[in-house]
Order: structure tokens, then C-alpha cells, then sequence
């Protein structure tokens, strides 16, 4: 027993694989321990990625990289040497020619693509390129050329492998190895039976075993099919993009997907570049090329290096950028053909239930072999005792023969679990679906199924725990602090400043954003860009309609833009204001900024030196608006040298900003589920510590024995302090990327938590990679964020972040449910039949029976159990811990209580049924027959019933809140009916009497009965530490583990 206990922990320790990067081996493992017991590889692993053919595209990819990688660098070096005298000929399409364009694509591709300055400098450089294109540098295209464009230039589409069919799926189901084994004696029988009993009474066994298969293929295919479609309309959501571009005059948003050549881009931080173009004119403009080349330096672009290409992705500064090439005539077009080929990872739970499959399996096929062996044992013996002995053969004995190994086939049709790991993948389809629905788009199938295993929540609090629609509420200038979100408040600010000092404001507001103030088609004045930014812009328009005075245009001479690491911007601008000097403006985190200031400009436009005494009541006010859970800017400016560099310090003071970000509605209440969950919310933010820990206390996030930290303060820490303050975290402010990453990755190795982490700027990705759920917005969310994140909330709402977790438990539970009932027809139907077999050397379950069964408890089940919707009681209990397996003891405890009963209702049936049931006459021996399995029927539908709670007593609490459920429990119990009644002929059944269906009926519906007793038996946690009060447990090992 120990010998066996041993051999079964390490069997299941193979199919162990991490939820997140899992490594090539870890996935290599299991497949090799599911081995050859697969009734039907190609629909078993169609969710599973294929290792060699990923490989394979990996090679494929980094040779495109390489190729990319050796025209970028080498070639672009040897160019200097080399005199490009043969150069390629481009001829100029007709079609290009009727349109107005001097240009052929190709030529324009291979521009970019080669970095060829000397062909730039042939066509005039950006301006030359643009006149031939017929486009405005200004303007940009109009909206009515797209059309034309796509058709000369090409659409911006990448080729991708064609969707399956529906045809392809019920090929791919029809491919079930013991099916066709089945089919293929139900040949043979036709066969033996038109050589024996002529026609047309030997075609009705072997018909009614292909119209099954046959019902069995399409079923399965209809289900697999429907998947298959979900999953299509994800993909489709996933590659939404919008990009902001330059069309008739208007700065819009539209798809990266109807982006066409000549299209002015604008591009900032985060980014990623939609196609190949040329830079027009930016700031501080970095790319990262690493995505196409492999190489981790990144490119600065400039006018004297204007190359951009498709795919890489901007890490700092802005720009605007002229497309030259689309679609796949671009590097990246070629390598997004290569990555749509390597699927996606399977789940944990896929490969733990493919492990449960295996044993299951195994040991359903032992007992194929022991009824089998049986049941020829049986016949040889009378055969032996029959005139004639072993030497006479007809053809009724091998009908016989064939029928023992047919039943043989179909026990291990009914006992190889295949829908366990297919299940999972119909759960998570459904459950994506739901909550792309809810406004959560899931990335990665994994990361459904581990935020139900979420224990910590380590949220931004901007736009996530509020609603990001700012407004500036007070504002501190020339000494005191005025309300600004009224008329009087403006009032009283106008009153207290000059005209002079209020051009400078306006100058510092308007020219150090990040953000513009556009005219729309429609005449109407709009902001675009950042809400903090906009606020700020839309406080600047009310200055000017209040003061009447306006904002001067002055030209930009350098621009630092924002980041999250330094937390301030600056701009340098060629000032009408400072004797034709230029003016370096500083706007961002309050304390960074009052730094590096020296003087302070008073009311009348006066500088005055900042003292201290003058310092500390700036910073009284920036604290007096931060408790008020005010988000505060300081806007200060300098008079710089003809250089135009940023000076570090000697900055004058402008004004300190208090900006109003209500909180979200629902906010305390998710939180508060979260707590209820077992979830620890913890929010890390970049903002002054008073303002989130104001946040924090009014969403019920901050709590007495919780402290609010510094991310400075925090990243000193030692490892042991870290250890011992991790634990009463629920505040961090001024936090860097760093100490977010810091905090995600402790939590998870000295804490052993399942962290779910939320981000939306660049510098995130680091931590969204590290944590086991990443969460971007997919409103403030950059596109970088996006593509390290598992999952994006696309209202960037911390209540939808609720709604995953919550879709995430359902996943687990609702698998556990079908697991359960799965297991219970498992045990039962392969006891009845080897026990039968043993005693009466006949199966009372035919094999039409079987299958009708396997469809019951596999496709059907699935559908049922694994798609019903979450309540509110799975946010009432703890998560599954990390390592935590799956099957618990509360499940054992209802799969051998049900067992156990359906076992002793059926034995007695077979061995006492006629006598119980008054059954007499020539056809006793099939009415009984059709009983047993109307009865086994019906336990397993009213079964289903009762797996829909596994602790609790009341099983029909919600039930026609799942439409699907019901709609599978009264198909199957209709169809039932059909089959007795009607299909008598092929599924070897007679008509029962109405007294023998209620019986069969009444029967069934004691599993109800069954099942509540079951549940009032208390089981015993003590012996494992797993064990805990919401019913989650280990895998048991051992020979009895399944």
C-alpha cells in the first residue's frame, strides 16, 4: 500500500505546472505522463499548444530578428563604404499613377525599411515623401482618401491563420480511437447478422450504435464548435487598438487596423508604433526595438535619424510620425504572421485534470480488460459444456464474441474521463465571454482560472479606485488658497492677481502639458489627453474667460515629458514674456517640484525670494489640500540661458493645484467584498501620502492596525524589516514601478500569496510580468501595460476587478462540481457493469446505453455544471491557497455516499429486480434491462441536481438563473423518454408502463435525499492543514485518490 501510495504522489507531482511562464520542461512532463491512453488526441490537446511546432516558430521568428537585426546595424554601417550605385528599380504602378501618386509602395517600404537616408535625402526628405503621397504635414489626409490609399498602399492587416470550421471540429471528434473501434464492430455485426438472420433484424443493433456515434460526434463537435466562436470574439477584442491621428485638419482616434499610409500619427510614451513611417517632429523620442531585433539598446529618432518601424514600441518622449508602409509590408506584418502560430499555454488546472483523467483512465481500462476477460471466461466455459464442445463455431457465437469486446470498448469509451481537462476549457470560454460582457477583457486563459486564487490586490488608486474625471478644486497662488470649482471662487481669484502674473500662469499651464486643447469637426473645443492634464487645461480656458486674457503661442524648444520615476515634466519655450529669453516651465509632484524652487512669484507678477517660513506654508497648504484627498501639482518656471537645457534647481514658485478625483461609486462596497473574501487590498500610488491615505480611509482600504508607508522609506528596508512590515502594508505612496515590483515579488516568495497587480503606465510591466495576475487599464492603460497585463479592465473600474475574481472561483467550483459528478457515474457505471458481468455473464447496459450515458455525464455534464453563474456566496470564503490541490474530502464524501447508493439500488435491481417488480412473461429479462437503465438515468440526472451545491442543502436555490442548466436537465430527461418509447429498437428498450417510470423516477429523486444526509455528515479537517471551513482541499494519493 505505501509501495502504491509513493508511485501515485509521484505520478500526479508530474502534472505540477506553475500558472504563469511555465517552462518548457514542466509542459514537456505531463504530456509524456498522459502517455497512450487518449481516446482522442487531436480533440484532447486542441487547447494545448504543439511544443515542436511552437519551437519551430521560434526559430522561424528569431531569424526574422536576425535578418531584421543585420539590416539595421551591419548594412546600415557598410552603406558608408559602399556606393549604392546598383540601385533597385521601382516602376510606379498605373493604378498609383490615376490617383495622383508619384510613389510606389515598395520603393516607400524599403525606405524605412532599410534605413535608407541616402534614397530619403534623393525624394526631399519627410516633406519630399509627403508631396508625393499627397498628403499635408499640417493637415494630414482627408477622411474620403482612405479607400483609395488601401487599395494603392495596402490596408493595415496582418495575415493570420484561417478560423477552423465547423467541419474541421467534427473531423477532429470523430477522430475518438474506441468510437471508431465501436463503429467497426457494429460493421462486422451487420455483417454476421445479414450472414445469420438476414434482413432486416441484423441491422438494428450494429444501426443504433452509429446513429449514436453519430449523435455523440455531432454533439461533441456543436459544443467545441461553440468554444471555438467565443474564443474568436476575444481575439478580436484583444487586437483593438486606437491610435490618435492627424485626418482633415482634426486630431481623431481611430483603429490601428484602418491606419493607411499617409496617415499622421501622433505617438507618446507607451506606444506602440502602428506601421513603419518617418518621424516628423517630437521630443525626446525613444523607441524600444527589442520586439524586431532582438537588440535591448534603445533608439533615440530624430530628424537626422526619422526611421520608425511597426511593432516597436515607444519608452520616452512624443512625436508625430508619417506612415510609408502597412500590413505585411512590413518587418513586423511578417513576424505577427509567426506568433499567431504558437497558441497558448495550457492552465493548471487543464494539466491537473488531465492528470486525474490518466489514473481514472487506467483504471478504467483494467476494468475493460477484467469484464472482457470475464465475460469470455463465462462464455468458453459454456461453450465447453455445450454438444460440440470448443471445435463448433457459428456465427451467433462470434456476434457474442464481438458484443463482449464491444462492451469492453465502451466501458473504457465511458471510463476515460476526456471532458475533465475539456471542461476547464468550456468553463473559462464561458466565463471570458461573461466578462468581457462585464467590461473585463481576459488575456491569457490562465489568469481566469488563478484570480479566483487571488489572496492579495495591490491596486493604483487614480481612475481605478476613483473615477478619474478630474477637476481642479482649489488652487494656492500669491500666498493663499482659493476654491476655483465656482464663480466665486474665480471671482476671488481674479481679484488677488495681476494681469501679469496671470499670463504667467497661463503660459506654465498651457505650454507644459503633455495634453492639447483641439477643435473638433463640429466646432467644439475638446482636451486630449490625460485627466490630471486635462483638468488642469480646462482650469486654464476658465482663467482666460474670467481674466480675458489669453495664453501666448511661443515656440517649444525641448520637452521632458512626464514619467512615473521622476514624477514631473519640464518644457522650455521661446517666451514673448522674457526678453526674448527662453522660459523653463516645471510642472509635477508637489514636493519634487517645491525642491527645486528658490523664489515664489506673488499677486502683482513680483518675484520674492522663497523663505523658509514662506516655504513651510506652501507645504502647509500642499498638506491641507492632500487630507482634503486632493491630488496636488506645483507649477513653478525659470528664465534659462540661449542653451535651452533644464536647469535642476533656481525655480519660481507659480501656483500648487489641489485636483478633485471623487471616488468611484461601489468602491467601499467591492472593497469590503474583498475583505469578506479573504482578499487583502492594499493601494500603491504615486501620489503624497495624505492624499491616499484620505483615499484609503474613505474606501475602507486603510484600517487601524494597517500603516501607510513612503516608497522611499520602503525601498530601504532591509529583507528581514521587510518581512516584518509587508504584513500590515495597505498604503504605499510616492511609490516608483520599483517598489511596486519590490512588493509584488516579496508577497509572493516570502508570503507564498497569489498577488493580483493593477497598472497602467510603461514602467508597470515589470510588475504586471512578475505578479500571478497582471491587471492594465484599458482606458489609461499604455499599450506596453496592456500586452505584459493577464487580463484588461476596460472601464479601469475596481469594482470590475471584483467581477473577475469572483468569475475566477466560479471556474474552479463549477469544475469541482462536474468533477464530482463525473466521478460518481464513473465509479458506478464500471462497478455495475464488472459485477454483472462476474455473476450473470451478461452487462445490463447495451452499448447504445453507454454512450448515451458517456454524452450525459461528458459534453452534457460539462455544458450543465461547468457554465453556471457565480453567486454571492463564493466571495464569502477564503481563496485556494498557493499549492492547495483540487479534489476535497468534502467531495470524496458525496462521490462514495451517491456511489455507494446507486450501487445498491442497481445490484439489487439486476439480482432481485424481477420479483420486486412483478415482472413476468418472455419479456421480463429486457424490460428489466430497460428499467436498470431508465433508473441509472435518472439517478444521474437528479445527481446533476445535486452537484450543483456541494455543502449546502438547498440545490435548487438559483437553478433557473442558469438557463443552460435547466435546458440540459430537461433535454436530457425528454430525450430519455425518446429513447425508451420510441427508439426501443436500436437502443435495445421496450415501453415501460407508467407505474415503472414513476418507480425509475422516485428512484432517482432519492439521490436528492441522498445527497442532503450526505451533507450533514461533518467531515474531519485535522488531519491536514489544507483543510479549511470553504471546502477546498488536496488531491488524495494513493491508490485510492480516484
Amino acid at each position: 500500500m505505501a509501495y502504491l501510495r509513493n508511485k501515485s504522489m509521484e505520478f500526479l507531482k508530474r502534472f505540477e505546472m506553475p500558472a504563469k511562464n511555465p517552462s518548457e520542461d514542466a509542459q514537456r512532463r505531463w504530456r509524456e505522463a498522459v502517455g497512450t491512453l487518449v481516446k482522442n488526441r487531436r480533440r484532447r490537446f486542441r487547447m494545448v499548444p504543439d511544443l515542436d511546432k511552437r519551437s519551430q516558430v521560434e526559430t522561424q521568428r528569431r531569424n526574422i530578428q536576425e535578418k531584421l537585426r543585420v539590416a539595421l546595424y551591419v548594412q546600415k554601417a557598410a552603406l558608408q563604404f559602399i556606393d549604392a550605385a546598383r540601385k533597385t528599380e521601382h516602376p510606379l504602378p498605373e493604378l498609383a499613377r490615376q490617383c495622383g501618386f508619384s510613389i510606389s509602395a515598395e520603393e516607400l517600404a524599403t525606405i524605412v525599411r532599410n534605413h535608407d537616408a541616402k534614397s530619403l535625402r534623393h525624394h526631399k526628405g519627410v516633406d519630399g515623401i509627403a508631396r508625393k503621397i499627397n498628403v499635408s504635414l499640417a493637415d494630414g489626409i482627408k477622411s474620403d482618401d482612405t479607400g483609395v490609399r488601401a487599395e494603392v498602399y495596402g490596408a493595415n492587416q496582418y495575415t493570420e491563420k484561417p478560423p477552423r470550421t465547423f467541419w474541421m471540429f467534427l473531423w477532429d471528434a470523430s477522430q475518438d480511437m474506441t468510437l471508431l473501434l465501436l463503429a467497426f464492430c457494429a460493421l462486422i455485426s451487420v455483417v454476421i447478422g445479414l450472414a445469420t438472420e438476414g434482413w432486416p433484424g441484423s441491422m438494428y443493433d450494429g444501426l443504433g450504435i452509429v446513429l449514436t456515434i453519430f449523435l455523440v460526434v455531432m454533439i461533441t463537435a456543436a459544443s467545441d464548435y461553440k468554444q471555438s466562436l467565443q474564443f474568436r470574439d476575444l481575439d478580436k477584442e484583444k487586437k483593438k487598438i486606437d491610435m490618435q491621428v492627424t485626418r482633415d485638419g482634426y486630431r481623431q482616434k481611430v483603429s490601428i487596423y484602418d491606419i493607411v499610409v499617409g496617415d499622421i500619427v501622433h505617438l507618446s510614451i507607451g506606444d506602440q508604433v502602428p506601421a513603419d513611417g518617418l518621424f516628423i517632429d517630437g521630443y525626446s523620442f525613444v523607441v524600444d526595438e527589442s520586439s524586431l531585433s532582438g537588440e535591448s539598446e534603445p533608439v533615440h529618432l530624430s530628424n537626422a535619424n526619422p526611421f520608425l518601424l511597426g511593432g516597436t514600441k515607444v519608452q520616452d518622449g512624443s512625436a508625430r510620425m508619417l506612415v510609408t508602409a502597412v500590413g505585411m509590408r512590413t518587418e513586423w506584418g511578417n513576424l505577427m504572421e509567426t506568433l499567431s502560430q504558437g497558441g497558448e499555454d495550457e492552465t493548471p488546472l487543464q494539466v491537473k485534470l488531465n492528470g486525474v483523467a490518466t489514473i481514472i483512465g487506467k483504471i478504467g481500462l483494467a476494468f475493460a480488460v477484467l469484464t472482457f476477460t470475464v465475460l469470455m471466461a463465462r462464455f468458453l466455459v459454456n461453450k465447453a459444456q455445450a454438444p460440440g464442445g470448443l471445435l463448433r463455431w457459428q456465427g451467433m457465437d462470434a456476434l457474442s464474441v464481438l458484443n463482449f469486446f464491444a462492451v469492453a470498448v465502451t466501458i473504457i469509451v465511458v471510463a476515460v474521463p476526456e471532458g475533465l481537462p475539456l471542461a476547464v476549457t468550456l468553463s473559462l470560454a464561458f466565463a471570458m465571454k461573461k466578462l468581457m460582457e462585464e467590461r473585463a477583457l481576459v488575456r491569457h486563459l490562465s489568469a481566469c482560472e488563478t484570480m479566483g486564487s487571488a489572496s492579495c490586490i495591490c491596486t493604483d488608486k487614480t481612475g481605478t479606485l476613483t473615477t478619474n474625471h478630474m477637476v481642479v478644486e482649489k488652487v494656492w497662488a500669491s500666498g493663499a488658497a482659493q476654491t476655483v470649482s465656482t464663480a466665486k471662487g474665480f471671482d476671488e481669484l481674479k481679484s488677488s492677481v495681476s494681469e501679469n502674473f496671470t499670463k504667467v500662469l497661463l503660459e506654465g499651464v498651457f505650454h507644459c502639458s503633455g495634453s492639447e486643447v483641439v477643435t473638433n469637426k463640429d466646432g467644439k473645443t475638446t482636451i486630449m489627453g490625460t485627466p490630471t492634464e486635462t483638468a488642469i487645461l480646462e482650469f486654464g480656458l476658465e482663467v482666460e474667460k474670467y481674466t480675458k486674457v489669453e495664453h501666448a503661442i511661443a515656440k517649444k524648444l525641448k520637452v521632458e515629458p512626464f514619467n512615473s520615476v521622476k514624477k514631473m515634466m519640464a518644457v522650455v519655450v521661446a517666451s514673448p514674456y522674457a526678453a526674448g529669453h527662453p522660459r523653463a516651465f516645471l510642472k509635477g509632484a508637489s514636493e519634487v517640484v517645491l525642491r527645486r524652487c528658490s523664489s515664489v512669484i506673488d499677486g502683482i507678477g513680483c518675484v520674492e525670494k522663497l523663505t523658509e517660513a514662506k516655504a513651510k506654508r506652501v507645504a502647509s497648504a500642499i498638506d491641507a489640500f492632500a487630507c482634503e484627498a486632493l491630488r496636488t501639482l506645483c507649477l513653478a518656471y525659470q528664465d534659462v540661458s540661449r542653451g535651452g537645457e533644464v536647469p535642476n534647481d533656481g525655480y519660481t514658485l507659480i501656483a500648487v493645484f489641489g485636483i478633485k478625483d471623487p471616488l468611484r461609486p461601489g468602491v467601499r462596497e467591492a472593497v469590503k467584498t474583498c475583505h469578506d473574501a479573504g482578499i487583502n487590498v492594499r493601494m500603491v500610488t504615486g501620489d503624497n501620502i495624505n492624499t491616499a491615505k484620505a483615499i484609503a480611509r474613505e474606501c475602507g482600504i486603510l484600517t487601524d492596525d494597517g500603516i501607510a508607508i513612503e516608497g522611499p522609506e520602503f525601498r530601504v528596508k532591509s529583507p528581514n524589516e521587510m518581512r516584518e512590515i509587508i504584513p500590515k502594508i495597505q498604503v504605499m505612496a510616492r511609490s516608483l514601478p520599483l517598489d511596486k515590483h519590490t512588493l509584488v515579488t516579496n508577497l509572493r516568495g516570502m508570503f507564498g500569496e497569489v498577488v493580483a497587480v493593477t497598472g497602467d503606465g510603461t514602467n508597470d510591466a515589470p510588475a504586471l510580468h512578475e505578479a500571478d495576475i497582471g491587471l492594465a487599464m484599458g482606458i489609461a492603460g499604455t499599450e506596453v501595460a496592456k500586452e505584459n497585463a493577464d487580463v484588461i479592465i476596460m472601464d479601469d473600474n475596481f469594482s470590475t476587478i471584483i467581477n473577475v475574481a469572483k468569475w475566477g472561483r466560479s471556474v474552479y467550483i463549477n469544475i469541482q462540481k462536474f468533477v464530482q459528478f463525473q466521478l460518481t457515474v464513473n465509479v458506478v457505471a464500471l462497478m455495475v457493469n464488472f459485477v454483472s458481468a462476474s455473476f450473470t455473464g451478461s452487462a445490463p447496459l447495451t452499448i447504445v446505453q453507454l454512450l448515451w450515458v458517456n454524452l450525459i455525464m461528458d459534453t452534457l455534464g460539462a455544458l450543465a455544471l461547468a457554465t453556471e453563474p457565480p453567486n454571492g456566496a463564493m466571495m464569502q470564503r477564503s481563496p485556494v491557497g498557493r499549492g492547495d490541490n483540487f479534489i476535497t474530502k468534502v467531495m470524496w464524501r458525496n462521490i462514495i455516499g451517491q456511489s455507494i447508493y446507486q450501487l445498491i439500488v442497481l445490484g439489487v435491481l439486476i439480482f432481485k429486480g424481477k420479483s420486486l417488480l412483478q415482472l413476468n412473461g418472455d419479456r421480463s429479462d429486457i424490460q428489466l434491462n430497460t428499467f436498470i437503465f431508465n433508473t441509472f438515468v435518472f439517478c444521474q440526472v437528479f445527481n446533476e441536481v445535486n452537484s450543483r451545491e456541494m455543502e449546502k442543502i438547498n440545490v435548487f436555490k438559483g437553478i433557473f438563473s442558469s438557463w443552460i442548466f435547466t435546458a440540459v436537465a430537461g433535454a436530457t430527461a425528454a430525450f430519455q423518454v425518446i429513447i425508451v418509447e420510441l427508439l426501443g429498437t436500436f437502443a435495445s428498450t421496450v415501453h415501460l408502463s407508467g407505474r415503472l417510470w414513476l418507480t425509475s423516477i422516485l428512484i432517482g429523486s432519492v439521490s436528492l435525499v441522498i445527497g442532503a444526509i450526505l451533507k450533514l455528515i461533518p467531515v474531519d479537517s485535522s488531519t491536514d492543514s489544507s483543510d479549511r471551513h470553504d471546502g477546498y482541499q488536496p488531491i488524495p494519493t494513493g491508490p485510492n485518490a480516484v
